[in-house]
C-alpha cells in the first residue's frame, strides 16, 4: 500500500508552487502571522480610550496630542537629522567601494574585499552595536549625535552596497568602451554614461540606507547620549511603561513613513 501511493505521489506533476498540498493554507497562516499584528496596531492607533486594547471608538485625540509632544517631535527630528546625513554618506561610500571592486580591473583581493563589506549583513546587530560602543570609548569620542551619525554611516553601508553593485554588474561595460572609443576622457565616460545608468541602483541603495537608519533601535541605542534620543529609542521608552494608543499612533506614523519610502523604492525601481 504504501509503495502504491508512493509511486501515485511521484507521478503527480506540480506545474505551479502552489499545487503542492498544504502550501496555500501555510502561507495564508504565514501572512496573518506576520501582518495582522500590524492591521490590528493601525486600528487600535484610532481608539478614542486611554487604554491600547479597549475600544471604545473611533477618534484622532493620540495623533492630535503627538503635535504636542515636544520631546517626541525632537526625538523625530533626531532620527530625521541623522538619517538625512548617514544615508548619502553611506550611498557615496557604497558607491565608489562597488565601482572599485566591479570596475576596479582584476585583483587578487576582490571576493576578499567584496565579503568584507557585506560582512556585517551576517553579524548580529548587537555584537556590531557593542563592538562600536567599545570602539567610541577606546578613542574617547562622545559627540552626541555625531556618534550615532558616524555608527548608523557604518551600519548602512553594505544595505546601499547591495543594490548598487548589482546595478553595476547588470550595466553593460561595452556602453563605457565605446564612450572611451569616442575619444571620451574617464571622467566624462562616468559623467555621461556610467552614473546616468547607474543612478537608480544608487537611489535605490540611498532609500534602503535611509529606511535602516530611521528605523535602526540597537545601534542607537547603544551609541547615543543624553539629549540624542531618536524615534525608535523614544518609543521602546514609552513601552517600558505600558502600551498605549499613543504609541500604536506613532508606531503607525513610522510604518506609514516607511510604506511610502518602499513604495518609491519598488516604483522608481519598476520604471527603469
Amino acid at each position: 500500500m504504501k509503495n502504491l501511493i508512493s509511486i501515485l505521489f511521484k507521478r503527480k506533476k506540480f506545474s505551479r508552487v502552489w499545487d503542492f498540498p498544504g502550501f496555500l493554507t501555510w502561507t495564508f497562516i504565514f501572512f496573518g502571522f506576520l501582518y495582522v499584528p500590524i492591521v490590528i496596531l493601525v486600528i487600535y492607533s484610532f481608539n478614542s480610550s486611554k487604554f491600547a486594547m479597549i475600544w471604545t471608538g473611533f477618534s484622532l485625540r493620540w495623533y492630535e496630542k503627538l503635535l504636542t509632544n515636544d520631546d517626541m517631535q525632537q526625538a523625530a527630528f533626531n532620527s530625521l537629522y541623522v538619517a538625512f546625513v548617514a544615508a548619502p554618506c553611506a550611498t557615496a561610500i557604497a558607491t565608489i567601494t562597488a565601482l572599485v571592486i566591479v570596475r576596479g580591473g582584476s585583483f587578487k583581493s576582490r571576493e576578499f574585499s567584496n565579503g568584507l563589506v557585506t560582512l556585517p549583513l551576517m553579524v548580529p546587530e548587537i555584537v556590531t552595536a557593542v563592538a562600536t560602543l567599545i570602539f567610541f570609548a577606546f578613542i574617547g569620542i562622545n559627540l552626541g549625535l555625531i556618534n550615532v551619525m558616524i555608527a548608523h554611516t557604518v551600519f548602512c553601508i553594505p544595505f546601499a552596497y547591495m543594490p548598487i553593485k548589482a546595478a553595476l554588474e547588470a550595466m553593460d561595460p561595452t556602453l563605457e568602451v565605446a564612450a572611451r572609443d569616442l575619444y571620451s576622457d574617464r571622467k566624462s565616460t562616468f559623467r555621461y554614461v556610467t552614473f546616468p545608468l547607474l543612478m537608480p541602483g544608487i537611489i535605490s541603495g540611498f532609500m534602503l540606507a535611509f529606511v535602516i537608519s530611521i528605523d535602526d533601535f540597537i545601534i542607537t541605542l547603544m551609541v547615543a547620549g543624553g539629549g540624542s534620543t531618536t524615534l525608535p529609542v523614544y518609543i521602546y521608552s514609552m513601552i517600558k511603561m505600558g502600551v498605549t494608543p499613543e504609541v500604536n499612533a506613532i508606531s503607525t506614523l513610522l510604518l506609514s513613513f516607511s510604506i511610502v519610502l518602499v513604495s518609491g523604492y519598488w516604483i522608481f525601481s519598476k520604471k527603469h
